[in-house]
C-alpha cells in the first residue's frame, strides 16, 4: 500500500469538506465524564442516517445503556461521503472515535498501520466464532481481528417488475448486450431506465467496478492495485462499456445533482416508481421505502450481467459489508458494545427491522424477505468476491476511482483517461 501516512492531498481534500479542529479534538476522548458517577461515555460514529435503521440503532444504544448504567453511548451519524471525508481527516490527525464504522480493506489497513486501531483478536475470541467466516474476512489483517461485522452483502440491480412488464421485458437480462436492449425498451416505453445519484460519486463507481470484473476478470483489479497500473486493455474496455450505457441517456433528469438518500434522490426515484432500476446494495429496499413509497411485491433483484467475451462470470460478486472497529486504547465498554451488537438477539433485530443479511449464524432463521434471500443465495454460491474499490484500495486511490468514473459518466473523461488518472494517483501513493 505504500506509506501508511495519509497523503497531503487526501488530508487537504478532507479538510475542505468542512471538518474543523473542534470535531477533530472531540474524538478519542472516551472515558470517565469526570463526575462522581464515574460514567464512561463512548463515542460511536456510523453512517446510519435513514430510518428505520437510524431509529433501531438508537434504540439498541439505549438498550445497552440500560444494561450498563455507567456507560453512555454518544452517536454521531454521517452520510456516506461526509463520513469518509471526515474519517480521512481524523486518521491524519491521529484521533479516531471510540467505535467507528469500517468496510475493512485498504482503508482499515492504513488506520492499523498508523497504530490507531485496537487489535481485537484476544478480546473477542470467546464470541467472534459465532460470526460467519465470509463476513469476518474484510477485517482480518495478518490473521488478526481489527473489526467486527454487522452486515454482509452484494451490489446488484433492484428493479420494478411492473415497469419491466410494461416495457415488454420478460425476464431480467443476464448479458450486457441484453441489458442495453432492456434500457432501450424502457426508454421507448417512456420509462426512465435507471436512477443514479450522480452527486455522490460512489454509486457510479459500482458500474465501472462490475464491468471491470466482467471484462478483465476479478483478479485484474487486485493485479492493477499491486502493480499500480490500471491501464490494462480490460479496464479501458470496462470504461467503454460504461460510456456505451451513458450514451443511451438512461438516467433520470438532473441525475448529476441527485443524492442517494433524499426525497428527490436515487432511492426515492425507484421507490416511487419513477425509474425502473438502480444498482445498489442489499440495503436498497429499506431506503427505497424510507425515502419513497417502496415497491412491495413489484420489487425484484438480479445480479450484474456478464459481458460477452469477458473473463468474468455471473457468480463473481462485488460488494462488502459493514463493520465496527475500535480506536487504540478505547475503554473496555467499547468492546463490550461490539459484543452486544454481535449477539444473536441484536442481529435478529437488525435482520427483521432494518433489512440486513444476518452475520451471526444463530440469527439466520430471521431472514424472511424473499429478495434478501435471493441476495443471500447469490452470496452463498459466489465463486469470487471483490470488496468495494473505494475501500479495497488506499483512500486516495479509491477516491480517484470514484472521481474519474464520475467524470466519465458526466462526459468529461474518456475510458483511457479514467485508467490513466487512477494509475497516476496509485503511483503517487508509493
Amino acid at each position: 500500500m505504500g506509506d501508511p501516512a495519509l497523503s497531503r492531498r487526501g488530508f487537504l481534500a478532507a479538510s475542505a469538506a468542512g471538518l474543523g479542529m473542534t470535531a477533530l479534538s472531540a474524538c478519542g476522548g472516551g472515558g470517565s465524564d469526570g463526575g462522581s458517577s464515574g460514567t464512561t461515555t463512548i463515542e460511536w460514529w456510523n453512517i446510519t442516517t435513514t430510518d428505520p435503521a437510524k431509529g433501531v440503532w438508537a434504540s439498541l444504544a439505549r438498550q445497552f445503556e440500560a444494561q450498563n448504567p455507567k456507560v453512555k453511548i454518544k452517536i454521531v451519524a454521517l452520510e456516506n461521503e461526509a463520513y469518509k471525508s471526515k474519517m480521512t481527516a481524523l486518521t491524519a490527525s491521529g484521533k479516531l472515535p471510540d467505535i467507528f464504522h469500517t468496510w475493512g480493506g485498504g482503508v482499515l489497513k492504513q488506520q492499523v498501520d498508523a497504530g490507531l486501531v485496537e487489535d481485537l483478536t484476544d478480546s473477542t475470541k470467546s464470541w467472534s466464532g459465532s460470526l460467519l467466516s465470509v463476513a469476518r474476512q474484510p477485517y482480518l489483517l495478518d490473521d488478526k481481528v481489527y473489526g467486527i461485522p454487522f452486515d454482509m452483502g452484494m451490489i446488484g440491480f433492484w428493479y420494478n417488475k411492473a415497469l419491466f412488464e410494461r416495457a415488454g421485458i420478460s425476464a431480467p437480462p443476464t448479458t450486457w448486450s441484453a441489458f442495453l436492449d432492456a434500457v432501450r425498451k424502457l426508454k421507448s416505453a417512456g420509462i426512465t431506465p435507471i436512477a443514479l445519484a450522480g452527486k455522490e460519486k460512489w454509486p457510479g463507481m459500482y458500474y465501472w467496478a462490475y464491468l471491470a470484473m466482467r471484462t478483465a476478470g476479478i483478479g485484474a483489479l487486485q493485479k492493477a492495485s499491486d502493480s499500480k497500473d490500471f491501464t490494462g486493455a480490460g479496464l479501458v474496455e470496462a470504461g467503454q462499456h460504461l460510456k456505451d450505457l451513458v450514451q443511451l441517456q438512461p438516467f433520470q433528469t438532473g441525475f448529476l445533482g441527485a443524492a442517494y438518500s433524499s426525497p428527490n434522490g436515487q432511492a426515492a426515484a425507484v421507490g416511487n416508481g419513477k425509474a425502473a432500476m438502480e444498482l445498489m446494495g442489499q440495503w436498497a429496499p429499506q431506503v427505497e421505502k424510507s425515502e419513497g413509497k417502496g415497491l412491495g411485491k413489484d420489487l425484484g433483484f438480479f445480479p450484474f450481467p456478464t459481458v460477452e467475451g469477458g473473463k468474468g462470470s455471473l457468480t463473481e460478486v462485488f460488494g462488502g459489508g459493514g463493520g465496527h472497529a475500535v480506536r487504540k486504547g478505547a475503554p473496555q465498554a467499547a468492546i463490550d458494545f461490539l459484543k452486544f451488537f454481535a449477539s444473536a438477539a441484536t442481529d435478529r433485530t437488525l435482520v427483521t427491522r432494518t433489512g440486513v443479511i444476518p452475520v451471526v449464524t444463530a440469527a439466520a432463521d430471521a431472514l424472511t424477505d424473499p429478495n434478501l434471500k435471493v441476495v443471500n443465495e447469490q452470496l452463498k454460491t459466489a465463486t469470487g468476491f471483490q470488496l468495494y474499490l473505494d475501500q479495497a484500495y488506499a483512500p486516495a486511490v479509491g477516491q480517484e476511482v470514484n472521481d474519474s468514473v464520475a467524470a466519465l459518466i458526466a462526459g468529461s473523461k474518456s475510458p483511457e483517461q479514467v485508467t490513466q488518472s487512477i494509475t497516476k494517483t496509485a503511483k503517487e501513493e508509493q
